[in-house]
């Protein structure tokens, strides 16, 4: 059996940021308001002509190279999004076609704010079992084409933005020690865009009343994401044998920065241990995980041998924490 780690990572942000204070002039609310519930500054938005295979193309193409491998090597893309290009075909497969890898198998995954952990996970068992040697994934959204500008409670949080990693077999001690994955549909529609499936299919009177825009509902969410990430983060700590002390790096998704800390407190984690780019980057979905383990390989905030904890909570709904050696 192959251990699994990550060779390479690359991520890709539109240039265009949207401030606080921008939002302030379209909705009602304020820089104070928003800063205080959310942690959020700014987040970026995609340009039109950008799309989530785009983005996902230009990080997939920094991560392949810091990882020393060819598009062609790859056996599997996993693209974790819930903001595709198209219902069909996939954007992995648009991907793949960008990439030039021809003939490596190429699929969609959606778990919301959970997905890349999702896509981790589903690479760890190609690579430990010998199916596959080297998989690329990606964590990919551009929710700005879901907002609705006139409701404050999600266009204040959600931001564009992507990330890639490859994935392929390490020498131990490094590697996936293990990952705990959940989902629980009770609580589908706390989170969730009613139109433009088989149960709303898109139409003018879905259109006229933002049937297509997200929907949430906060505090609900707040609780149960509380909850679920401590439980979780515990449960794959116990599996690893390990202890919040033993934590070089937390990686949180960044869905608001009050429940980064809450969850923090709940693990006994001293603050230097957490990554938070929440202010500058808000909640992009799948992408945020990602995004911050680029940034912190980039900056060399994570060193080799560095015991990594991953937890995510998103729609669904959906929540996971993976735990890595560097």
């Amino acid at each position: 059996m192959s251990v699994a780690g990550v060779l390479g990572t690359g991520s890709a942000l539109p240039e265009k940021v949207i401030s606080n204070a921008d939002l302030e002039k379209l909705v009602d609310t304020s820089d104070q308001w928003i800063t205080e519930r959310t942690g959020i500054r700014e987040r970026r938005q995609a340009a039109p002509h950008e799309t989530t295979s785009t983005l996902s193309t230009l990080a997939s193409r920094r991560a392949l190279e810091r990882a020393g491998i060819k598009a062609t090597d790859l056996d599997l893309i996993i693209c974790s999004t819930i903001s595709p290009d198209m219902p069909l075909p996939s954007t992995a497969s648009l991907i793949q076609r960008e990439l030039g890898a021809h003939g490596c198998c190429a699929f969609d995954l959606a778990a919301a704010c959970s997905g890349f952990l999702f896509g981790m996970t589903v690479a760890e068992q190609f690579i430990r079992t010998g199916a596959s040697k080297y998989v690329l994934v990606i964590g990919a959204e551009l929710l700005s084409r879901y907002l609705d500008y006139k409701d404050r409670a999600t266009c204040v949080i959600f931001g564009d933005g992507v990330a890639a990693a490859v994935f392929g077999p390490v020498d131990p001690p490094s590697g996936i020690l293990g990952h705990e994955l959940h989902t629980e549909g009770q609580y589908a529609e706390h989170l969730f865009i009613p139109a433009g499936g088989t149960a709303l299919p898109a139409s003018c009177q879905t259109v006229e009343k933002g049937a297509h825009f997200i929907k949430m509902r906060g505090n609900e969410l707040f609780k149960v994401a509380v909850r679920s990430l401590e439980d979780v983060s515990r449960q794959v700590m116990k599996k690893a044998g390990v202890k919040p002390d033993d934590i070089d790096l937390f990686i949180p998704h960044q869905a608001n920065q009050r429940i980064t800390e809450a969850i923090r407190e709940r693990l006994g984690l001293r603050s230097e241990k957490v990554y938070s780019n929440i202010c500058r980057i808000g909640n992009t979905s799948s992408a945020s995980i990602p995004i911050c383990l680029d940034e912190c390989v980039q900056s060399g905030r994570l060193k080799r041998g560095n015991l990594v904890l991953m937890s995510a909570f998103g729609a669904g709904v959906t929540w996971g924490a993976v735990l890595m050696r560097w």
